[in-house]
Formats: C-alpha cells, sequence, structure tokens
C-alpha cells in the first residue's frame, strides 16, 4: 500500500510541476490529509506511514527539480507551514514542531525530514497541491488558477491543485500569455 502511495505522490507532483511550469527555487505548498488519504474522515485518524509514503513521493520531485516543498500543518496549528529556512531566510519564525495529531503527519515528516526546517504563519507559494481537502489556498499567490490533474486522487483522498499567474491590472491584455490558462 504505502509504495503505492509514493508512486501516486511522485506521479501526481510530477504532472503539477510539469503542468504549472514550476521553476528552480521556487515553491509548492502541499496540505495533506493521512487521514483522508486512508479512508478515514479528515483528523480521525492520523497516519504516519501513509504520510511518510506521500511525502517521500513529493519530496523526490521536488528535489529533482530544486523546489522548495513547504508542508501546511492541520488547523490545530492554524494551518502553519513547516519549510527549509533557506526558502523564507527573512520571514518570521514561529516557535512550534508538529506532531502527528497536533500539526499532522505530513507536516512532521516535514519537520523530521528538512535539513533546517522552520515554521512560518504564511507563505505565497507558486503552486500547490490540496490532498483530502485541506484548503491551501491562504497559501499561495494572488492569483491561484487551477490546475485539472489527469487524477483527482490519492489513495482514498480527493486531491486539487494549482498554480499562480499574475495579476491583470488595467483593461489590457496586450502582453498576457494565454497559454499560461
Amino acid at each position: 500500500m504505502y509504495e503505492d502511495l509514493f508512486d501516486q505522490a511522485a506521479a501526481i507532483t510530477e504532472e503539477l510541476v510539469e503542468r504549472a511550469g514550476l521553476k528552480k527555487g521556487q515553491i509548492l505548498v502541499v496540505g495533506c490529509s493521512s487521514s483522508e488519504v486512508c479512508g478515514d474522515r479528515i483528523g480521525s485518524g492520523s497516519n504516519l506511514d501513509a504520510a511518510k509514503a506521500v511525502f517521500s513521493g513529493i519530496y523526490s520531485v521536488t528535489q529533482k527539480y530544486e523546489l522548495f516543498l513547504a508542508a501546511q500543518c492541520c488547523e490545530h496549528l492554524n494551518r502553519a507551514i513547516i519549510i527549509e529556512h533557506a526558502a523564507v531566510p527573512n520571514q518570521d519564525i514561529v516557535n512550534v514542531v508538529p506532531q502527528p495529531k497536533a500539526g499532522g503527519s505530513f507536516a512532521t515528516t516535514a519537520y523530521e525530514t528538512f535539513s533546517e526546517p522552520v515554521a512560518v504563519e504564511e507563505i505565497r507559494a507558486d503552486a500547490g497541491l490540496d490532498i483530502g481537502d485541506t484548503f491551501i489556498g491562504m497559501h499561495l499567490k494572488k492569483v491561484a488558477v487551477p490546475v485539472r490533474l489527469t487524477v483527482n486522487s490519492l489513495g482514498q483522498a480527493h486531491i486539487t491543485a494549482a498554480r499562480v499567474r499574475p495579476k491583470f491590472i488595467g483593461g489590457i491584455r496586450a502582453h498576457y500569455d494565454e497559454s499560461l490558462e
């Protein structure tokens, strides 16, 4: 089961990175309910092994493309973000260490895996992956645009994905690249 979760997570992330056109140094925010991945109601059955499998699949792809992975904690920690310090060197750090039932198994795995993990209250990411309806939108730059992936679930969890594009200011779209839609 866990090998399948790794493979699914890696494939989904690979497709999102490609379709979103992410570049080296950009940030991918991920919210993941391991409960939902395993078929339980969000927040009811945190599963560290499932979270590790999903995290490892996603992290393998972000490492390949030299992206920063931002792991969203659960609502018990106000959806704080766990990220490598190098991604947010000037941002205010908050003092928290996620645990499987207080922050979530996915964020706990990120904290244990990153070389220099920090927690921040918010981030402005370039793309996002929401696994289990965790509501990552608050951590995306304006303007978020849905990315329709070829699959819409990981394990038993519903997934959605997004990328961002520059805001339209004024009424002229002469220089807008419509291929980004």
